[in-house]
C-alpha cells in the first residue's frame, strides 16, 4: 500500500469542520486552544461577544461553564493579552541570564 502524500497525516479527534458550515466552525474554533478569537473573527467575522453568545445558545450549561472556565484563564485565546505575557516572559527571562 502507498502513500498518498508524502506529508505526515495528524489525526485527531474532532477534526476541523468545513468553513462553509461557520456556525459548527466557529464552535469547533472556540474550542481549539491556539486559534484566538482574532483568528475567528478574520475567518467568520464573529467577535468574541457574538462566540460567547452562540456558544451559549448551542452548549449544554456544564459544557459552557467548563469552556469558559478554560477560555478566561488561558490567555492563548486573546491576542493581545497573549503577546504581553510573551514579551513579560521574554523580559524576565533576559534579566534573569544578566
Amino acid at each position: 500500500m502507498t502513500k498518498k502524500t508524502k506529508l505526515p497525516q495528524t489525526k485527531v479527534k474532532n477534526p476541523e469542520p468545513d468553513l462553509s458550515d461557520k456556525e459548527n466552525w466557529t464552535i469547533w474554533a472556540a474550542w481549539a486552544d491556539r486559534i484566538t478569537f482574532e483568528e475567528i473573527f478574520r475567518k467568520v467575522g464573529k467577535t468574541e461577544n457574538d462566540v460567547i453568545k452562540l456558544m451559549r445558545k448551542k452548549l449544554k450549561p456544564s459544557s459552557f461553564k467548563l469552556w469558559r472556565k478554560r477560555v478566561r484563564h488561558q490567555s492563548i485565546k486573546n491576542e493581545k493579552i497573549f503577546k504581553y505575557k510573551r514579551k513579560e516572559l521574554n523580559r524576565r527571562i533576559n534579566l534573569e541570564q544578566d
